[in-house]
């Protein structure tokens, strides 16, 4: 099982951004799975994810400007990133089930 997150990149305030995590098809029979980001020298958070309810959690700092969504005949999921600030910057992972991570994708904002 293996995750492979894309997307990343150096956009402007203000830009948008989607990010991308394709995985084997096992992992999208659950919806358990999401976003996280560690920027330098702090710890890795939870940026958005599906609940194993199928619900959607964010957390608060993006709330309103990133959407998690999933296409599952493609076996891929995605964080749209709007409104991007500085502090948005992080290496940003995919997570599903818990346990499984992918590479991460460098997300850089700054003018």
């Amino acid at each position: 099982v293996q995750l492979q997150a894309s997307g990343g990149g150096l956009v402007q305030p203000g830009g948008s951004l989607r990010l991308s995590c394709a995985g084997s098809g096992s992992i999208f029979s659950f919806n358990d799975m999401g976003w996280y980001r560690q920027a330098p020298e702090k710890q890795r958070e939870l940026v958005a994810a599906f609940t194993r309810s199928g619900s959607t959690v964010y957390a608060d700092a993006v709330k309103g400007r990133f959407t998690i969504s999933r296409d599952n005949a493609k076996n891929t999921f995605y964080l749209q990133m709007n409104s991007l600030k500085p502090e948005d910057t992080a290496v940003y992972y995919c997570n599903a089930l818990g346990t499984v991570w992918g590479q991460g994708t460098l997300v850089t904002v700054s003018s």
